[in-house]
């Protein structure tokens, strides 16, 4: 190999290192599943203990959630496109009520080799989460390994940001996954991915 192309190979594969790096917020590897593990631990933790737990009050003990492996190829970069004129959008729920949603922006990304695109929400309700970003969606795994309804992921709101992290290792369950007193809200057509995301949380039972 001419040292020209040596030169280029190892630009190459520096520039790829540069972005798993950066879009794993310059963790490794391995420091990003440690944090992921704690992170699930946690969670694990309130669902058992806290008051504010959709186990709660309910007679079955806890088991601990489920979840695939941490996997950083679900871990995307996603463009985001701008919506000119957002509008208020109606997505049902598990209780037969309506929750509305503020249209934020399309993410773009490519994931297995596919185009994908997914509508982010903004929440508009008043109180602490007013102005979040809100995101549920449903693919190929869903009602197989994981929650027939979907699943959600958090999504931190960066004003001016023509670009945002997609980190399907972080999808969650909503509450009503465990417990039909909650009212959660269904990922809307656009959200369907012709994909299978084996990342984040699977089903609660098999």
């Amino acid at each position: 190999m001419k040292p020209s192309s040596i030169l280029l190979t190892l630009f190459i594969i520096a520039a790829l290192a540069l972005v798993i790096y950066s879009l794993n917020s310059g963790l490794s590897p391995e420091e990003y599943k440690t944090q992921l593990t704690k992170e699930r631990e946690e969670k694990d933790l309130f669902m058992r203990n806290s008051q504010e737990s959709p186990f709660a009050k309910k007679e079955e003990n806890f088991k601990g959630l489920n979840y695939f492996e941490p996997d950083l190829t679900y871990k995307v970069n996603a463009k985001l496109i701008d919506i000119p004129s957002k509008k208020m959008v109606l997505l049902g729920t598990s209780s037969g009520q309506d929750e509305r949603y503020l249209e934020y922006a399309f993410a773009e990304f490519e994931l297995n080799g596919q185009k994908n695109k997914l509508l982010i929400f903004e929440l508009v309700t008043l109180g602490a989460n007013k102005g979040t970003l809100f995101l549920a969606f449903a693919d190929n795994t869903s009602a197989n390994e994981t929650y027939g309804a979907g699943r959600y992921l958090d999504i931190k709101k960066v004003p001016g940001a023509n670009s945002l992290v997609l980190d399907f290792n972080k999808a969650y369950n909503p509450y009503c996954a465990y417990n039909d007193n909650f009212s959660c809200p269904f990922p809307p057509k656009e959200n369907f991915l012709n994909i299978s995301i084996y990342a984040g949380e699977k089903k609660y039972h098999d």
